[in-house]
């Protein structure tokens, strides 16, 4: 049983490094959250306080460690269809303009455990159906994309999927997978995960049509919001939309970019 106690010192310490690495803010509100989901792990390396922890992170010997914290610290949750305005937005605004013959390309930018990313391929699958298409999801969290490829979820989760796209898209968990629900395969295999830290510069993935970024910018101040959004930009096509959450804002920081309405943003 840990019975160590965040102190405000090292709680500034954990503050700076995921800053550093992932270019979250934390708030002091964060504090009791920083303390309970890095708690296992002073278990696990039977230490006595959270600066020792600290100074295994900081003395680089165990990159595993440093990403399992990162892991721990910016995982964020979510669900099926969550606002779901963006998806009607995708089906009735964006797609019947899509020229076919070449590939409508869609990333979701903070994928966390894959709902976002399976949510956009449903809607692909319904309307583009053979025509080519693709997905990509990314997170920085490599615990979280483990589970998203899985494509297993519980059935709680299924009163947001509309019900057409249960019955083409869902399985409905068996034996030891009862109460839980799997994406069918072929819409799984249409979706490629990447881990991806959007505070470092960008691979190379080609351009895309439509970048879902929600719910993430929330935690960054404002100047790396400006910096992950000017890479994002890079990576749209002329033409090209961004979907950000409903409650953040692009304030000072829409360079590129042309409002169509809150959250739905477009690349002259």
């Amino acid at each position: 049983m840990n019975t160590a106690t965040l102190s405000d010192r090292e709680f500034s310490q954990f503050q700076s490094m995921i800053h550093q690495i992932a270019g979250i803010s934390l708030s002091s509100a964060k504090k009791p959250l920083v303390s309970s989901r890095l708690a296992k792990r002073l278990q696990e390396h039977q230490l006595s306080s959270y600066g020792d922890y600290f100074k295994v992170l900081a003395g680089g010997h165990d990159p595993d460690e440093i990403q399992t914290a990162v892991d721990l610290l910016t995982t964020n949750e979510t669900y099926f269809f969550r606002e779901p305005k963006h998806f009607d937005f995708m089906r009735d605004k964006i797609l019947p303009h899509h020229q076919a013959g070449r590939p409508f390309r869609v990333w979701s930018a903070a994928s966390s455990s894959g709902q976002e990313a399976y949510s956009i391929a449903m809607i692909l699958a319904d309307r583009l159906g053979g025509q080519s298409w693709e997905v990509m999801a990314s997170d920085i969290s490599v615990r979280v994309l483990e589970k998203a490829r899985t494509g297993l979820y519980p059935i709680e989760q299924v009163k947001h999927i509309p019900k057409n796209y249960l019955g083409n898209y869902c399985l409905k968990g068996v034996g030891s997978q009862s109460g839980s629900f799997l994406i069918d395969q072929n819409l799984r295999s249409r979706v490629d995960f990447k881990q991806v830290n959007l505070n470092k510069a960008l691979p190379q993935f080609g351009e895309f049509d439509l970048v879902f970024l929600r719910n993430v910018m929330i935690y960054f101040d404002a100047d790396t919001k400006r910096q992950v959004v000017s890479r994002i930009v890079a990576q749209l096509k002329p033409g090209g939309h961004l979907l950000i959450g409903h409650s953040e804002s692009l304030n000072g920081v829409t360079e590129g970019l042309r409002m169509i309405q809150p959250s739905v943003y477009r690349k002259p």
